[in-house]
């Protein structure tokens, strides 16, 4: 059973060599948001993300992981691969939403279109909320929970993690790595 900070996100540790040529260190289905940080403070933007790159494409909030982790997430048959460079959602984590995915990965996944105006995702119905496969290839270095994503207000964004989900073996690389800018 899973605790109250887990609510609608399910994980295991799984063999993930036929999809991607590699183990998976761990691999869920949970809810997942969108968002996109301009620095520019309007629609609820909060700024240059956490890790310091500057918002792009595959670029992921998680309230638990570290930043830097790097997988994949699966919607509807359609794989797109991300890395953690920014802390979130926040209230949301407590009602199982454990990934805000940067809106044009969301676009991309939904068939919507990104709006640069209003930094939304057009033609998606107002549907603001997916429920996504994720698979997790490589953990960050740093602090967060490198297990099941658990709600912001835990605070396991800011521990290092003790008990870290991993495989028992790895195979060869597994898909395109994010290209991430370095900001300046």
């Amino acid at each position: 059973m899973l605790s109250a900070l887990t609510v609608g996100a399910t994980t295991a540790h799984a063999d993930d060599t036929s999809a991607t040529g590699r183990q998976a260190m761990l691999k869920g289905s949970t809810t997942a948001s969108y968002f996109w940080d301009d620095s520019s403070g309007r629609a609820g933007d909060t700024g240059l993300p956490a890790a310091g790159k500057p918002m792009q494409k595959g670029l992921v909030a998680s309230p638990s992981w570290p930043l830097m982790t790097e997988g994949y997430v699966v919607y509807k048959g359609k794989k797109m691969p991300f890395f953690v460079g920014d802390r979130g959602p926040g209230d949301p984590s407590s009602r199982g939403v454990m990934l805000d995915l940067d809106a044009k990965t969301f676009a991309d996944l939904t068939g919507g279109k990104f709006n640069p105006d209003t930094l939304g995702v057009d033609g998606v119905s107002g549907e603001g909320h997916i429920k996504v496969d994720y698979v997790v290839t490589k953990w960050g270095d740093g602090v967060g929970r490198k297990n099941v994503p658990v709600a912001f207000s835990s605070g396991a964004w800011s521990e290092k993690d003790s008990r870290p989900a991993a495989p028992t073996r790895y195979a060869a690389d597994f898909v395109q790595p994010v290209s991430v800018k370095n900001a300046g």
